[in-house]
This record gives structure tokens, C-alpha cells and sequence, in this order.
């Protein structure tokens, strides 16, 4: 995929690198940061995400072996993307019945909050899975709190599909018909 400016927001895709992986763990702490000013500390608990065990791990095999996706404004990350062909093993879902693209992990620079970043990505990914002749998108996330983010990607095109529960943390995962 080529770099791509999307409409007037300025926000430029591009592929994601392991060079991203910094950029990717900073905004990653600071929505652990932010989430826990907020009084939540269920969701992703109270320790960065780049000093949990496997944190770092994890954000480079996204960016080596998934597909990501890194949001640009002049030149500075402030997003990133990351596509898969299905949940994670560790989600206690099934795969879909049809080929899919799966949201793997979202997440935007909290001082650009409200910019419309998250839904830019969503957007793409939802282009990205049309030129793979890919017709479902879906994503897991949180549907703890007052469900927020689940409310999110439902202002997204996402429809409310599974809940689970992994230990004590509840999921729910959703899903965006592509046409």
C-alpha cells in the first residue's frame, strides 16, 4: 500500500515499520495514563504498556508480522492501525465463517483526542479489506465502564455482534459489513 492523505483532516496512512514501535508504545502509555486519570484501571490496568510483560513483544510482532498502518500529521505519528485475518488466539471467540479483516489494535495520540484520528484508521481499514475483496471487518474491545468504547465503534458502522468475558475483563466484539 502506498501513503495515502486522507480528505481535509491532513491525516496521512502509511504502512508501519519496526521504527514505529516507539511511537506506537508512547501513545499506547499515555491511553494507560489517561484511562487510569480517568478512574479506570480495569481496562488496561495501572502499568504502561511498554513495562508489562510481553508489551514490547507484542507491539513488534504487530508491526513485523501483522499489517499496520501508522497516521501521520506533518510528519509525526499519531495513530496506528493493525490489521489481522482474525482474532487473537487469546480471544475467547471464534473466527469467522467468511474471510475477514480484524482490528488487532487501534490507538491514537491522546493530545490529538477528538481529532477524528480513530475513525480515519477505521476507515482505512475498511478500504483496506475492500481491495483484499474482504466484506467484514470486525473488532474486540473493552465492554467494561459505561461502555464508551463500545458506543465509539458503533458511531463507527460497527454493529454489536459476541460478548465474552476474558477472566474478569468483559469483551465484546463488533462487526462492519464492507461493500
Amino acid at each position: 500500500m502506498d501513503e495515502r492523505t486522507h480528505g481535509s483532516s491532513g491525516v496521512r496512512i502509511r504502512p508501519g515499520h519496526l521504527s514505529d514501535a516507539q511511537a506506537v508504545l508512547d501513545m499506547l502509555d499515555a491511553a494507560v495514563a489517561w484511562m487510569n486519570a480517568r478512574g479506570n484501571t480495569e481496562q488496561w490496568g495501572v502499568t504502561p504498556y511498554s513495562r508489562k510483560p510481553g508489551g514490547v513483544a507484542r507491539v513488534e510482532s504487530y508491526l513485523t508480522e501483522k499489517a499496520p498502518f501508522i497516521a501521520e500529521l506533518d510528519g509525526t505519528p499519531v495513530g496506528a492501525l493493525v490489521l489481522d485475518s482474525g482474532p487473537s488466539p487469546q480471544t475467547p471467540i471464534a473466527p469467522a465463517e467468511e474471510p475477514e479483516r480484524y482490528v488487532r489494535l487501534l490507538i491514537t495520540d491522546r493530545r490529538r483526542a477528538g481529532a477524528g484520528i480513530g475513525s480515519v484508521l477505521l476507515g482505512h481499514a475498511e478500504d483496506e479489506a475492500r481491495r483484499a475483496g474482504v466484506k467484514l471487518l470486525r473488532v474486540d474491545c473493552w465492554a467494561g465502564g459505561g461502555g464508551e468504547l463500545v458506543a465509539y465503534y458503533e458511531r463507527n458502522g460497527f454493529t454489536r455482534t459476541d460478548r465474552f468475558l476474558s477472566g474478569q475483563w468483559p469483551g465484546q466484539v463488533l462487526a462492519r459489513r464492507v461493500g
